[in-house]
C-alpha cells in the first residue's frame, strides 16, 4: 500500500495558476520540456505505452506524447484539481484520444500488472513516504523489459534534516517525505530493478532557482500577483529564498533516476 502524508489537495487552482505562470502551461515543476527530455535522454519511446506518476497538470505527459512518439500516455495523480487541468490541456491540444488522466486516492496504483512499457515521474515521488512500497508498485505495473525514468527532489542524506532544510520544508507547507538518492536506489534494487542510474541535478537547479527568484521579485511579480494575489506571491518568494539556502549548501539534491525491469517485452 502506498500512502501519502495527506489525501487533502495541496495543489489547488491557485497553486496551479502560480506554478504555470512560473514554469509554463501544464508544468508544476521546473525545467520545462528541456528537463523532461533530459530525464528520458537516450530512451526509445516510440509506440510505447507510458504512465506518468504524479502527472500534475499534464504538461509533462503531453510533451512526452507529442515529442517522443508514444502510442499512449496515462497520467495519474491523487489530486482532482490537477487532473481536471490536465484533461483541459489534453482537449485543447486534441490529444484526448491518446492521453488519459486518472485520479484515485493514495494507495496501490489503479492499474493492472505489466501494463506499461515506461513509468515516468517528474518531481512527485517525494510526496510518498514508503519508498519500498512505491517502487514495488511501479515495478508491478511495468512490463518485463520496461524502464522507469524519473526526476525527483531529494535530500543529500537520510536522518535528521538540518534546521535550514526544516525551515524550507515548513515554508513549502507540502507533504514532503524526502530521502537520499542512495535510499531511492536501495528501494529500487529491493523491488527488482536492474541497471539503476542516478544523475545529480543540484548544480543545474541551484542556478535555475536563482533565476526564478529574481523573476518572481522582478518582471513576473505584478503579472502573477494579478492572478493569485500579492500575498501568495510574497509567501512563495520567502519559500524560494529558503530553498536557495539548501540548494547552495547541497542538502537539497534534485536527482534523475533510471532502472529496468528484467525480461523481454511481449
Amino acid at each position: 500500500m502506498i500512502e501519502t502524508a495527506t489525501a487533502e489537495p495541496e495543489y489547488d487552482d491557485t497553486a496551479i495558476r502560480f506554478l504555470e505562470a512560473l514554469w509554463g502551461d501544464g508544468y508544476l515543476s521546473p525545467g520545462g520540456p528541456d528537463e523532461v527530455d533530459r530525464v528520458v535522454e537516450g530512451l526509445d519511446l516510440k509506440d510505447k505505452a507510458l504512465l506518468d506518476v504524479g502527472c500534475g497538470a499534464g504538461g509533462v505527459t503531453l510533451h512526452l506524447l507529442e515529442a517522443h512518439g508514444l502510442a499512449t500516455a496515462t497520467g495519474f495523480d491523487v489530486e482532482l484539481p490537477v487532473i481536471e487541468a490536465a484533461r483541459r490541456h489534453a482537449a485543447e491540444r486534441n490529444l484526448s484520444n491518446r492521453a488519459s488522466f486518472v485520479q484515485a486516492a493514495p494507495g496501490r496504483l489503479p492499474f493492472a500488472d505489466n501494463s506499461f512499457d515506461v513509468v515516468f515521474s517528474k518531481d512527485a515521488l517525494l510526496h510518498v513516504p514508503d519508498k519500498d512500497a512505491l517502487f514495488a508498485d511501479i515495478y508491478r505495473v511495468l512490463k518485463p523489459g520496461g524502464v522507469f525514468a524519473a526526476s525527483n527532489w531529494m535530500i543529500s542524506h537520510d536522518g535528521e534534516p538540518s534546521p535550514e532544510m526544516k525551515a524550507y520544508i515548513a515554508a513549502e507547507g507540502l507533504s514532503f517525505a524526502m530521502a537520499s538518492p542512495a535510499r531511492y536506489a536501495e528501494a529500487m534494487g529491493r523491488a527488482g530493478f536492474t541497471g539503476i542510474e542516478k544523475r545529480d541535478r543540484n548544480p543545474w537547479y541551484r542556478e535555475v532557482a536563482r533565476t526564478e527568484l529574481a523573476r518572481l521579485k522582478g518582471p513576473l511579480y505584478h503579472h502573477v500577483a494579478s492572478a493569485v494575489g500579492a500575498a501568495y506571491v510574497d509567501k512563495n518568494i520567502k519559500t524560494w529564498e529558503a530553498m536557495q539556502v539548501v540548494l547552495d549548501s547541497g542538502e537539497h539534491r534534485p536527482t534523475h533516476l533510471r532502472g529496468w525491469k528484467p525480461g523481454t517485452t511481449g
